[in-house]
Parts: structure tokens; C-alpha cells; sequence
């Protein structure tokens, strides 16, 4: 087996590392402070600073990496890997500096995958230049989402438009003002059979009966920086027939398409952010001392900081596999293998940022330091694209019946 990376995947890297050094890691403190000062602090992509290193990303040929096919040069999703685990490493400005931070991403690849030309004119050229931003509303507070057949959210043909009305909430990156439109999932026929009942249709930010409600907390963060996550009323709001994505029904279809790349991309970054706490915990193991020994010399920290090597190096392997297969047998021939790096990663790498801020002691809790932050966004990772749960069953299902074909049952 060969574990290099091809030569595309090499050169890209090594120009992403340094575009992370010099255009990066000196501007995360300049975006809080800038932030801080806005009007509206849910607007981050106005933040001079974004522009600024989004203009330098294009100037770098740094652009658009998760939608292969587009302006990202085609990049496979094994090339993909290596350059999405390093912008992990930065998750509030590297990937939007790239134009690969979600939910744009997964909304992208629904608009090229399903969308008309209308609507691949009108928002998916905007998106991908980086001109707007957008969100998708699936959860709902009244049922359990994790099963997307409760989605109660009702979609109706009047003529030639479709009335929306329905709750959303847990929606990333609707409280941007820059989030100009929504995709929307609902129901078109509730006597359908259960995976024909849903439908997706693009909501504009602006028509009349959409109701941001409020933003949501995670664990205290109000996670500005990804432009929030909202609560979201539509209460009758009409949008035009040519809004509906794809056909009546294909909504569960088009789900499934979009939160299998998706759960990778989050993976991926997972990945940067343990290895960026793996070097935070190891210079600060380096530098404190407790009881007369360096804290690098506490058998409990080293063994925490082999630990969590351990762990990522397993974690890359499993991720770069299942990479390897979504390019050469599809997203449904790798199914088993992305359930299983959605339950072992945010798991993983939350035990590893536990580890880290307790090494940090209270500074690890604070502001100072990025893990407490980090910590909030990988436990909503264990919800996002379905809970750990709904992954375990799906898995177990598929290990049993992959064991009965064997014994021939």
C-alpha cells in the first residue's frame, strides 16, 4: 500500500502551510478584535480581515477546494483530505478564508448535483465567489430530527408558487445578514411513502414570513464567528414553483447525497483541531511545572500526549480509507466506513481537547487559548449530520447483516 499523497495533493499542502503561517494564525486575534467592534458581529464575513485573507487565497490559488469539478481544480476527495485536516487547525478562519466552510459547502454541492440552471446562475456562482453565504434548515424543535421522516415542516402548491410553513432551529449561519438564501427541507406529501414525503426548496432571507427568531447558544458560545446557528419561523411564506429542488419527494434523496460529504469534510477538520491541541498540550507540558517537575515529565501528561498521538494517527488512517473509497466505488459504497468516522472522530478528538485544557489548567477554559472553544463546536459534532446514535444502529445493522451473508443465514 502506498500512503503518499499524489503530487497534487503534496504541492497544495505545502502551499496551504504556508499560506496558514503568513496569512492565517497572525489575523486570529485580529478577527476577534474586529468582530468585537461590528455593529453586528453575526455579519463575520464583513470583517475586513476575511476579505483580506479571501483575497489572498485566490491570489494563491487557494480557493474552493470542496466542490471538485469547480474552481477548486477537481481535487478528489483523497486529495481534499490533507488540505481540509489543515484548516481544521484554524476552524474560524481558514476554511472561510478558502471558501470551504460549511453548511456552504454542502449547499454548493446540492446546487450543482440538483439544481437548475436558473438556480445554479442565481446562487450557486454567487456562493462559490464567495459573494454570499447560506443555510440549511432541516432540524426542527417539536420532533426528534435525528429521524428526518418526522420533519413536520409543510411545503404546499398554491399555483405557481409553494407556501412554506413550519419551525426550524440549530440552522448554522443564519444569523449572517450574508446568508441570503436558505434550503429548506419539508414536506410535500405526507401520504407518500416515508422516503417520498420530503422535499428541499430554496428559501430567500428575504421574503416576507421569514422570522429569524433568535441565535442559538452552544455550551455558552454563540459560535459568531460561523454566523450563529438560528431559530427560524416561516409562517406562510411563498416562494415561486422554480424554487423547489429537483422534484417533489427527492427530498430525502438529496439529504443523503449532501450529509455524506459533509460528515467527511467535518472529520477532516476534526483532525487539524487535535493535532493543533496535541502541540498546544505538548508546549505547555514543556513549560509549566507542578511539584518541582516539568508537567512534561508527569507520567499522566505523557501518557495523555502519547495517547492522543495514538488516537490521530488511527483516526487519519480511517478517514484517508474512506476518502479513498468515496473516490473509486462512490459515497454508497463507502457508507459503512463514514458512519464509522462520524462516531470515532468528534468522540476522539473531544477526549483529546479534554485532556489538553486540563494540562492548561484554568487558562484552558478561557478565552486565551482556543480548546475550550474547539471543545463546543467538536461536542456539536457528536448532533451535526446525525447524532452518534442513529450512526451505531445504522452500523450495527449493516455489521449484522454483512456477518449473516457470511454464514450464509
Amino acid at each position: 500500500m502506498d500512503f503518499r499523497f499524489d503530487s497534487t495533493a503534496l504541492e497544495l499542502r505545502e502551499r496551504l502551510l504556508e499560506f496558514m503561517d503568513s496569512h492565517i494564525y497572525p489575523y486570529e486575534t485580529v478577527l476577534q478584535e474586529q468582530l468585537s467592534e461590528m455593529d453586528n458581529r453575526w455579519a463575520w464575513d464583513s470583517a475586513p480581515v476575511v476579505a483580506e485573507v479571501r483575497a489572498q487565497a485566490r491570489r494563491h490559488g487557494l480557493w474552493n477546494f470542496a466542490l471538485p469539478g469547480w474552481q477548486g481544480g477537481g481535487l478528489t476527495n483523497l486529495q481534499y483530505a490533507p488540505l481540509a485536516e489543515i484548516t481544521g487547525r484554524s476552524i474560524h478562519l481558514a476554511p472561510p478564508a478558502l471558501n470551504c466552510s460549511a453548511p456552504d459547502t454542502g449547499n454548493m454541492e446540492v446546487l450543482t448535483l440538483f439544481g437548475t440552471e436558473e438556480q445554479k446562475a442565481k446562487w450557486l456562482a454567487p456562493l462559490l465567489e464567495g459573494e454570499i453565504r447560506s443555510s440549511f434548515a432541516m432540524t426542527e424543535p417539536a420532533i426528534a430530527s435525528s429521524d428526518a421522516n418526522n420533519i413536520s415542516t409543510s411545503i404546499v402548491r398554491d399555483g405557481d408558487e409553494y407556501v412554506v410553513s413550519g419551525r426550524k432551529w440549530w440552522i448554522t449561519g443564519a444569523m449572517n445578514p450574508n446568508a441570503k438564501i436558505f434550503i429548506v427541507m419539508g414536506k410535500t406529501d405526507p401520504e407518500a411513502p416515508r422516503h417520498r414525503q420530503q422535499s428541499m426548496i430554496l428559501v430567500e432571507r428575504d421574503r416576507p414570513g421569514v422570522v429569524i427568531k433568535r441565535g442559538m447558544h452552544v455550551l455558552g458560545y454563540d459560535d459568531h464567528q460561523h454566523g450563529g446557528h438560528a431559530e427560524i419561523e416561516l409562517e406562510d411564506v411563498r416562494v415561486p414553483v422554480g424554487n423547489l429542488i429537483a422534484g417533489e419527494g427527492d427530498g430525502f434523496a438529496i439529504a443523503q447525497a449532501r450529509l455524506g460529504p459533509g460528515r467527511i469534510h467535518h472529520c477532516m477538520r476534526l483532525i487539524g483541531i487535535a493535532e493543533r491541541a496535541i502541540e498546544l498540550m505538548a508546549a505547555r507540558a514543556a513549560n509549566r511545572e507542578a511539584f518541582g517537575r516539568r508537567l512534561a515529565d508527569q507520567g499522566v501528561v505523557r501518557t495523555w500526549i502519547a495517547e492522543a498521538r495514538v488516537a490521530v494517527e488511527q483516526l487519519r488512517l480511517l478517514v484517508l480509507k474512506t476518502a479513498w473509497l468515496m473516490d473509486t466505488v462512490g459515497n454508497k459504497g463507502a457508507h459503512a466506513e463514514i458512519q464509522a468516522i462520524k462516531i470515532a472522530t468528534p468522540t476522539t478528538v473531544q477526549t483529546i481537547l479534554d485532556r489538553a485544557i486540563q494540562v492548561h489548567g484554568a487558562g484552558g477554559l478561557s478565552q486565551d487559548f482556543p480548546l475550550a472553544y474547539d471543545y463546543a463546536h467538536v461536542r456539536t459534532m457528536r448532533f451535526a449530520d446525525g447524532p452518534d446514535e442513529v450512526h451505531l444502529n445504522a452500523l450495527a445493522k449493516n455489521e449484522l447483516r454483512h456477518q449473516a451473508s457470511r454464514r450464509g443465514a
